[in-house]
């Protein structure tokens, strides 16, 4: 059934802590004489149950995977869209969608399914071909509204009880890459993506 569910998806959403990260966040006070706007800087879509650090008072810091990343490009590479959905707001996650280049980045939002509404409008896309892969009871709204709802290895039982699938690996350790792979092996595009990525990397 999930492979099923699977063949139909066009968008790929994730959480950003605890999926594309472990869910550790290193907080660090800002040196004398540096501002930092995450708000702006992140060019944030804010809603009233975001939050963020204070501007200038802290740096934050985030550990991304290697394989995450190349599994977003292979995404790309088969015509798919990917993007994240995060409560924080931070200028590290900025960095790294724009370094992944993803096509929706929605910062600072508690309520996920709502974001979920704006995407589908602004992709002109149906809830059945959204995967989304969450990892905490906040994910639990908008997992329930899309066509496949993943979990990673480490999720709450609570999220992993009402995916239909869950990743072999933790998040921020190559958990969306498992994502990522079950859908293009679902859908018959992963030999022909791998020797497109191989071509175009050798």
């Amino acid at each position: 059934m999930s492979k099923a569910k699977a063949k139909k998806i066009k968008l790929i959403l994730m959480d950003v802590d605890g999926v594309l990260t472990d869910g550790t966040i290193w907080l660090f006070p800002a040196p004398h004489g540096v501002a930092g706007n995450p708000k702006g800087g992140a060019d944030a879509k804010l809603d009233a149950g975001g939050y963020a650090i204070a501007p200038g008072t802290m740096i934050e810091a985030k550990g991304f995977s290697a394989h995450d990343g190349t599994g977003v490009t292979l995404a790309r590479m088969a015509g798919l869209k990917t993007g994240v959905i995060t409560k924080r707001i931070s200028e590290t996650v900025a960095l790294r969608a724009r370094d992944l280049k993803l096509d929706y980045v929605h910062q600072g939002v508690a309520d996920k399914a709502g974001a979920l509404d704006a995407i589908l409008k602004e992709a002109g896309l149906h809830a059945d071909e959204v995967a989304f892969l969450g990892d905490d009871l906040v994910d639990l709204p908008i997992m329930r509204r899309c066509g496949l709802a993943m979990a990673v290895a480490n999720a709450r039982e609570e999220v992993k009880d009402e995916a239909q699938f869950i990743t072999d690996h933790r998040g921020g350790d190559g958990a969306a890459r498992d994502a990522i792979e079950f859908i293009l092996r679902a859908q018959g595009k992963w030999d022909d993506v791998v020797k497109k990525y191989l071509g175009r990397s050798g």
